[in-house]
Order: structure tokens, then C-alpha cells, then sequence
């Protein structure tokens, strides 16, 4: 069976997997020093979302390292199957989190600043002065 550039068990695969790791912890520690960033919902889910992008992708490298040096390339079906649905799920999840803080920045830019319709935010004013 010829070999296929990237496929589980090859070094490119290796490359890649430690990419999308190198990335995905870039993106959630950028998001990280953002201020009050947990005030946006889709911020929010970025973070959770690249908090489940990273172990996957971490664990995949490290299962890839190991096909590697033993020379040994995965090929059971179950396995491929789970990998496969799973880096499905992943990139689906990841595609919708980007594009909603990607339209959350967007917002944000047209307004000059934060976006709070005024019933929600005297409420929230109140709220504050009343913990004070």
C-alpha cells in the first residue's frame, strides 16, 4: 500500500499535528491577555474549544512520534475511524469558533468599543453599585 503524505503514522503527519499544537496554544494564550475577554460568549468558546484542539493534537503527535521511530505506521480501521471523526468534529467546532469572534471583532470595530444595548447595561451598573 503506497504511503499517502501526511497520513497517521509518517513524519509529516508528525509535522503537522505538532503545528496545529504550536497553533492552537498561540491562539488560546493570545486570547488570554485579551481584557475582559470572557465578557463575549464567542471568546469564550474559542478558549474552550482550542482547550480541546490542543490535548487532541498533542496526543496525535505523540502517537505519530512513535509510529515513527518504530517504523510502524497505524492502519487499524477502528483506530483510523476514531481519528478521523474526531479531527472532524475538532476542525468543524474550531471553523465556527473563529468565525464567531472573527464577527465579534468585527462588531466591536464598527462600534468604537464595547457594545452593550443600554436596558443591559443600566442593569448591569446597578448591580455593581449595589456590590459596592
Amino acid at each position: 500500500m503506497d504511503e499517502v503524505p501526511g497520513s497517521l503514522g509518517t513524519s509529516a503527519s508528525f509535522s503537522l499535528r505538532m503545528g496545529q499544537t504550536m497553533f492552537s496554544s498561540a491562539s488560546l494564550l493570545f486570547m488570554s491577555f485579551g481584557v475582559e475577554f470572557y465578557s463575549y460568549t464567542a471568546f469564550c468558546y474559542l478558549v474552550t474549544i482550542m482547550g480541546l484542539v490542543i490535548p487532541w493534537s498533542f496526543t496525535l503527535a505523540l502517537v505519530d512520534g512513535y509510529s515513527v521511530l518504530l517504523k510502524c505506521p497505524i492502519r487499524q480501521p477502528g483506530i483510523l475511524l476514531i481519528i478521523v471523526v474526531g479531527d472532524w468534529v475538532l476542525s468543524t467546532l474550531t471553523l465556527a469558533a473563529a468565525s464567531s469572534t472573527a464577527s465579534v471583532v468585527d462588531l466591536l470595530l464598527n462600534t468604537h468599543g464595547s457594545f452593550c444595548p443600554p436596558k443591559l447595561c443600566s442593569r448591569s451598573k446597578v448591580h455593581l453599585e449595589k456590590l459596592q
